[in-house]
């Protein structure tokens, strides 16, 4: 396996970045203590908003995620028709493709679809140039199953292919990257060329409360006590984050797109890099960069996740911070991992530590900052890639 891989160490101060169901900050046992988390998810929801700041990835690299495809990016698409009509078409459109559209829900599909802006355009361009025939599709009676059934049935066969033609990911770069999983049509789904591990500390935690109170600037004065009173839980943590590129899945879900590939990489080490999720930020304005990241691209390799090295809990010691113990302690793991199961072929590798931890592998070499390091990994990049 071709792949690029990134190692982070981000010391965050506290914060509740990511939270559950009750709005406690996320958590995990590793090693037998507890840590903070953040999940998958979570990171990669950050990544695909930075997205769109970057000038790497156009609107049409990327994709999107809704259940409201139908009022929001379809019908009004065709000013020039009326609304009722375009609804019933779109509609029938997508009945052809056998997704439901519930028009009690404000015109919901019945899962959240995730699709690439360039497979939206060309629905919509398959659903100009066949509109008489959609509009003549009539609406099913039957329900569940029966009803898509039927849905379909009432489209014809050159349609159906040409709406099924639309959906091959439309080499959306989020969705190469994520990938796409449909239930009923799993001819449509994509493998993610990505994969973005539960970030962890690299030590023990506790859960904590700040108890706020806010005052009524217009109760009378002989009114004393707090107009609201509550409390939130946060925690304070160094993470450690890692995440994987698989390049040949990668250019592959791109259809064969080199540079675009390439782009797509690097649009992710950045936003990886320099996103945190946003939960609870207006509250505790945790926007701390990492302290170091260590960047490999390799040839013929397989992944290694280095949570290991932070099994046995992470302390700050001899007037080192957490954060450098945390480099040392996973520089030192890397290395035992590369004397014991041996280092690929060819490898491009670089690390920028800000810490005040020593490095213990000096295989990778060390960079003074971003650019530098993002420029020895896209050279390797764009070797393996051919871009």
């Amino acid at each position: 396996m071709n792949l690029a891989e990134i190692h982070i160490l981000q010391p965050v101060p506290p914060a509740n970045l990511n939270r559950d169901d009750t709005g406690s900050p996320k958590d995990a046992v590793f090693g037998g203590a507890r840590r903070a988390r953040i999940s998958s998810q979570a990171q990669k929801r950050a990544v695909r908003r930075y997205f769109a700041d970057l000038a790497l990835l156009g609107p049409e690299d990327r994709a999107v995620r809704t259940r409201l495809l139908v009022d929001r990016e379809l019908v009004p698409r065709f000013r020039d028709r009326s609304p009722e009509e375009t609804r019933a078409v779109v509609m029938a459109a997508l009945r052809g493709l056998g997704l439901t559209v519930d028009q009690t829900q404000e015109n919901r599909t019945e899962y959240l679809l995730f699709l690439g802006r360039r497979e939206i355009d060309r629905l919509a361009e398959v659903i100009e140039r066949h509109w008489d025939a959609l509009r003549s599709v009539t609406a099913p009676t039957a329900t569940g199953k029966q009803k898509k059934h039927q849905a379909r049935t009432g489209v014809s066969g050159e349609v159906q292919r040409a709406l099924e033609a639309v959906l091959n990911g439309g080499k959306a770069v989020d969705l190469a990257l994520f990938g796409r999983m449909l239930a009923d049509r799993p001819e449509w789904s994509v493998d993610a060329a990505c994969q973005v591990a539960h970030a962890i500390s690299t030590h023990r935690v506790d859960r904590e409360f700040d108890f706020y109170t806010a005052v009524d600037e217009l109760s009378p004065r002989e009114q004393t006590g707090a107009g609201m009173v509550g409390d939130v839980e946060y925690y304070a943590a160094t993470f450690y984050r890692y995440a994987n590129v698989n390049l040949d899945l990668l250019l592959q879900n791109l259809q064969g797109d080199r540079d675009l590939a390439a782009r797509a990489v690097e649009a992710f080490l950045r936003a990886f890099i320099l996103t945190l999720p946003s939960g609870k930020q207006n509250t505790f304005a945790a926007h701390s960069p990492p302290q170091f990241w260590g960047i490999l691209v390799r040839k013929d390799s397989m992944p290694r996740n280095l949570a290991a090295a932070f099994e046995s809990p992470v302390y700050p010691r001899d007037g080192k911070s957490l954060t450098g113990a945390s480099v040392e302690a996973l520089t030192k793991y890397w290395k035992q991992l590369d004397e014991v199961y041996g280092k690929p072929a060819q490898e491009w590798a670089a690390m920028v530590n800000l810490s005040d931890g020593e490095l213990q592998y000096q295989e990778a070499s060390q960079k003074s900052n971003l650019e530098e390091a993002m420029q020895t990994a896209m050279e390797g990049v764009r070797s393996i890639l051919g871009a």
